[in-house]
C-alpha cells in the first residue's frame, strides 16, 4: 500500500490494546477510522480520544462471533466512509488450563470469537473490497501460540493456527485484486486479553471456574519482553505499508519458530531409519 492517508482502516477489538495503538497509529498517518469493540463504554472512550487529536472516527458496537454484527459493521463502513481499504481483524480471546480442563461451551467461545471472527471479517468485507477495486490489506492478529504449540492455551493455539492458514491461504488466492494479507504473531503485550472472560456471553455459558495456571516455565507466551501495544502497532502499520505476510513483533519469537520447523523436518530422517 503506497500510502494511508485517506485509506479507511476497520479495526475489531479497537477500543484497547493492539486495536487501539494501530487505530491511533494509522490515524496518524491520514486513515480514517472505523473502530469496532464489544464493549460500548470502552468504545465510546476510545472514539473520543480518537476525535479529540483530530482524527474522523466512527465507533460500531459489535461482536466478532456473529455474522449479522460484523455484516452490520461492513454496511456501516460503506455508508459511513464510501468504503474499506483496511480491514484489522484483532478482536480475541483467550482461556489458560489444559485442554483436559476444557468444557464444550470454552471450545465454541473461543473458536468462535478468535477463529470465526476472522472469517466472518472476510465474508463481510472481502467481496466489497474486490467490488470497490480500490486494493487494499487484510490483516489478522494471531499469536506465537498460532506457530509454536503453547500448553495451557489450547483451544486458543487450535483457533490461532488456524488463523495462520486463513491468511497464508487467503494472501495466494487474493493478490490479483491487489489486496494483500498479514498476519500478526505477537508474543506478550500488554493488553486485556488475561481478562477476557469479561466479554464472554451467555450463550457461551457462565463464566469459568478459576482453573490452575500453567506453570510459565513451560508456557512459551509468558517468556521475553513484554511490548507495550504502540510499538506493535508500528509493525503493523508497516507491514500494511509493505504488504509484509508474517508481523513478528518479538525477536524472542525467533528461535521457538525455528525449532519448530527444525522438528518437522527431522521427521523426515527419522523415518527412513526404519
Amino acid at each position: 500500500m503506497e500510502t494511508i492517508s485517506g485509506k479507511v482502516a476497520v479495526i475489531t477489538g479497537g477500543a484497547s490494546g493492539i486495536g487501539f495503538a494501530t487505530a491511533k497509529a494509522l490515524a496518524d498517518k491520514g486513515a480514517k477510522i472505523v473502530l469496532a469493540d464489544i464493549e460500548a463504554a470502552a468504545l465510546d472512550e476510545a472514539v473520543a480520544a480518537l476525535s479529540s487529536s483530530g482524527a474522523k472516527v466512527e465507533g460500531e458496537v459489535c461482536d466478532v462471533a456473529n455474522l449479522a454484527s460484523v455484516q452490520h459493521l461492513a454496511d456501516s463502513a460503506f455508508s459511513k466512509m464510501g468504503g474499506a481499504h483496511i480491514v484489522f481483524n484483532n478482536a480475541g480471546v483467550a482461556i489458560n488450563g489444559h485442554i483436559a480442563q476444557m468444557k464444550h461451551s470454552d471450545w465454541e467461545w473461543i473458536i468462535k470469537v478468535d477463529l470465526w471472527g476472522p472469517i466472518h471479517g472476510v465474508e463481510a468485507f472481502l467481496p466489497r473490497m474486490i467490488e470497490q477495486k480500490q486494493g487494499g490489506q487484510i490483516v489478522f492478529t494471531s499469536s506465537i501460540a498460532g506457530l509454536v504449540p503453547t500448553e495451557g492455551l489450547g483451544p486458543y493455539a487450535v483457533a490461532k493456527y488456524g488463523v495462520v492458514a486463513l491468511a497464508e491461504t487467503l494472501r495466494r488466492e487474493i493478490r490479483q485484486h491487489n489486496i494483500g494479507v498479514s498476519v500478526l504473531c505477537p508474543l506478550r503485550v500488554e493488553t486485556n486479553i488475561g481478562n477476557s472472560e469479561r466479554n464472554r456471553t451467555a450463550d457461551f455459558g457462565a463464566k469459568a471456574p478459576a482453573r490452575a495456571q500453567t506453570p510459565t516455565s513451560s508456557n512459551i507466551v509468558m517468556t521475553g519482553e513484554v511490548m507495550k501495544p504502540e510499538e506493535v502497532a508500528a509493525k503493523v502499520v508497516d507491514a500494511i505499508v509493505a504488504n509484509r505476510l508474517y508481523i513478528l513483533p518479538h525477536d524472542d519469537s525467533r528461535e521457538l519458530i525455528r525449532r519448530r520447523f527444525q522438528r518437522i523436518d527431522a521427521t523426515f530422517d527419522e523415518q527412513r531409519k526404519k
